[in-house]
């Protein structure tokens, strides 16, 4: 018999807070994390927009020199994100040395590393000078090596590299592998870093939004004055748990997982397909046994892009004209959160399904003739939420739909 999959803790470290607490406040009062930052205007982005995360603060009587030497920046937001997922779980280091416990983190660049160990070789021209920790850095598996290392986990131990649909697949192929049995514990999540570097190239295809004098109007989904996304980044982190293991050891379970969707458009690089959404999301409903009519909460993809926007809103149109679930994006507040926003935006809808609300789409004033046939919350509404579908796209045409209940015994 297949297992169930629960949650049992969750960490956050997003431009909307750097605690579950802090990020539901900005949540329930639309509050936009997203600014300028000078410093890429200076290197040469056409929009300094970007999502404004905080540094993590990360001192030696927490990590050792060592260990924090090998660190990349989304490792560092990963780390944080998952201290927190541990706590909540109550999963300590006595158990974690005891115990079998996986981890499965969508990451898909390390550009910072990378890039200064290029410097280094470039001005240096010796090897010897690189240092330590910069190959530890650079690698793309950097979160999970890390988080493995310092946290004792012995159990799965991969890295899910697929675009803007990274973290929602790592919680995808967690929930498959307790569901078969195969582990009882993993920790599930996505990381994106946030510095410049990393994001030049989506500057250079004229990605990103140029409304730099209104920042926080800036990240508009399914408007029709939107004029392209804004990055952002940060770190989420989920336990994933065995349902029998959960209520053995009496921990408290937030959600269940219980559908996983996925599919490949196979067309252009770039090019996101209406048809690949739909697959996607009927195979989660199909797999949690959900129908139509019982999705509460869609968490949308949508990026603030026109065409990325267009094509799930004929998706979502297709499958959801008629019904009551409530749709919004919260990339209106966080900017797209890249390989971390499949992950963060479970975290995002488990904070809504805790507290009884949906977050707005914010800066939406003006339908366009496709996103007018949806049902956009379009400010906070204070409602019951027992089933949320999250929808993930991304580069390649890779795509990723999760259904999570409200945890029913």
């Amino acid at each position: 018999m297949s297992s169930r999959v629960v949650i049992t803790g969750m960490g956050i470290w997003s431009c909307l807070g750097t605690s579950v607490d802090i990020v539901k406040e900005s949540l329930y009062a639309g509050k936009s994390g997203i600014g300028v930052d000078k410093e890429r205007l200076i290197y040469g982005y056409r929009s300094g927009l970007t999502g404004i995360v905080d540094e993590p603060v990360i001192t030696k009587a927490m990590l050792d020199r060592h260990t924090r030497a090998g660190m990349s920046e989304e490792a560092r937001y990963a780390y944080m994100a998952s201290r927190q997922a541990f706590e909540q779980a109550g999963i300590d280091n006595e158990y974690l040395l005891k115990n079998e416990v996986g981890c499965i983190f969508g990451n898909d660049s390390s550009a910072k590393p990378v890039i200064e160990t290029s410097k280094i070789m470039d001005e240096k021209h010796d090897t010897a000078m690189i240092g330590y920790g910069l190959i530890f850095q650079s690698m793309n598996s950097t979160v999970n090596m890390n988080l493995s290392t310092i946290f004792h986990l012995r159990g799965v131990n991969f890295t899910i590299s697929a675009a803007c649909a990274s973290g929602s697949h790592s919680i995808g192929l967690g929930y498959m592998l307790i569901k078969q049995g195969l582990q009882d514990v993993i920790l599930c999540g996505g990381a994106q870093e946030c510095n410049y570097y990393a994001m030049a190239s989506f500057d250079a295809l004229s990605a990103f939004s140029v409304r730099m004098d209104e920042p926080t109007k800036a990240s508009r989904p399914f408007d029709r004055d939107r004029d392209g996304l804004i990055p952002s980044g940060g770190a989420a982190a989920l336990v994933l748990e065995d349902y029998d293991h959960a209520v053995c050891r009496g921990a408290t379970i937030l959600g269940e997982v219980v559908g996983y969707g996925f599919s490949s458009n196979g067309g252009g690089i770039s090019q996101p397909s209406d048809e690949g959404c739909v697959i996607a999301m009927s195979r989660a409903m199909k797999d949690a046994g959900v129908k139509l009519e019982e999705v509460d909460y869609i968490n949308a993809h949508a990026t603030s892009t026109l065409q990325g926007d267009m094509y799930e809103a004929i998706a979502l149109d297709c499958l959801f004209r008629g019904q009551h679930a409530l749709i919004s994006s919260t990339k209106s507040m966080t900017g797209h959160e890249c390989w971390m926003a499949g992950a963060s935006e479970i975290v995002y809808s488990l904070i809504m399904m805790h507290n009884n609300f949906v977050a707005p789409n914010i800066n939406f004033e003006n339908p366009d003739e496709h996103s007018e046939k949806l049902n956009l919350a379009v400010k906070t509404i204070d409602t019951e939420i027992n089933t949320v579908l999250s929808n993930s796209f991304g580069f390649g045409g890779t795509n990723s739909a999760l259904v999570v209940k409200k945890f029913k015994p």
